[in-house]
C-alpha cells in the first residue's frame, strides 16, 4: 500500500512538474498557431466521423430500448423521446464520448511523442535550448480543448438524428411524438453542463497521454505500455471527474 502510494504521489509531481513546463509563454507564437491548427484537424476534425457514427447508433438503440422497456397505458407516449434526449445531453454525448475518444485520440498522443522520445527527438530540442514539452504538447492541449465542444454538439445532434430515423424507418414510434418529447421540459443548462464538462475531459485527454509519452524510457515496448497506461489512466480519471462536476454543476 505504501509502494503504491509513492508511486502515485511521484508520479503525480512529475505530472504537474510537467503541465508547469508545458504552461509556458510559446517562444515563436507563429508556430505555435501553425501547430495548434494542425493539431485541431488531427486530433478533432478526424474524429468527426466516428463521434457522429456511434452517437447516431447509439441514439437509434436508446429509442428502440426505452419505448420496448416502458411500453405501459400509464405513460405518456413521448417519454421514449424525452428519456432519449436526457441521456444523450447528460452523459453519452459529453462523458461516454469522451472516454471513447481517450482510447483513439490518447493512444495517439501516447505513441506519437514517446517515438519521438526513444528516437532522441525531444532530446534533440532540449539540446537546442527548446521547451519541448510547450512544444510538443500545449498545441494538442488547446487544440483537443477547442475541438471538443463542438464534437459534443455533433454528438447530441447525430444521437438526435438516430432517434428520428427509428421513429421513420422502425416505426416504433411517431415522429409527433418523438418530437414532442425531446422538446418537453427541455433545460438548456443542460446542453451547457455537457459542454463544460467536455472541456475537463479534453484536458484529461490530451494531458494525461502526453504526460506518458513524454515519459517514456527505453524502446518500442515502452512505447506501446506507455499508449495501454495512457488510455486506461485517463479513463479511471473522467470518470472520478464526472462524478465530482456532475455534482457540483448540477
Amino acid at each position: 500500500m505504501l509502494n503504491f502510494l509513492k508511486r502515485y504521489l511521484t508520479t503525480l509531481g512529475r505530472y504537474i512538474l510537467l503541465m508547469h513546463r508545458v504552461f509556458s509563454r510559446p517562444e515563436r507564437w507563429r508556430m505555435f498557431l501553425k501547430s495548434y491548427v494542425r493539431e485541431m484537424s488531427k486530433i478533432g476534425i478526424d474524429s468527426i466521423g466516428i463521434v457522429l457514427l456511434i452517437s447516431f447508433f447509439i441514439g437509434a438503440v436508446i429509442c428502440i430500448q426505452i419505448k420496448l422497456n416502458i411500453q405501459s397505458p400509464w405513460m405518456p407516449r413521448f417519454s421514449t423521446g424525452y428519456v432519449t434526449r436526457e441521456i444523450m445531453l447528460l452523459e453519452f454525448s459529453s462523458s461516454i464520448m469522451c472516454l471513447i475518444l481517450a482510447g483513439k485520440v490518447g493512444s495517439n498522443i501516447a505513441s506519437e511523442i514517446g517515438t519521438m522520445r526513444v528516437t532522441q527527438q525531444i532530446d534533440a530540442l532540449d539540446i537546442m535550448g527548446v521547451n519541448s514539452a510547450c512544444w510538443l504538447i500545449l498545441p494538442k492541449i488547446c487544440g483537443m480543448i477547442t475541438i471538443m465542444p463542438i464534437l459534443v454538439v455533433f454528438s447530441m445532434a447525430a444521437g438526435m438524428g438516430g432517434a428520428y430515423a427509428t421513429a421513420i424507418f422502425g416505426q416504433i414510434i411517431t415522429v409527433d411524438d418523438l418530437t414532442y418529447g425531446l422538446q418537453h421540459s427541455f433545460n438548456e443548462w443542460f446542453a451547457w453542463m455537457s459542454i463544460i464538462k467536455s472541456l475537463f475531459f479534453a484536458f484529461i485527454i490530451s494531458s494525461v497521454p502526453a504526460y506518458y509519452g513524454y515519459s517514456v524510457e527505453g524502446g518500442s515496448v515502452e512505447v506501446g505500455k506507455a499508449g495501454t497506461d495512457a488510455v486506461v489512466s485517463s479513463s479511471i480519471l473522467i470518470l472520478f471527474s464526472d462524478i465530482f462536476l456532475t455534482q457540483l454543476l448540477s
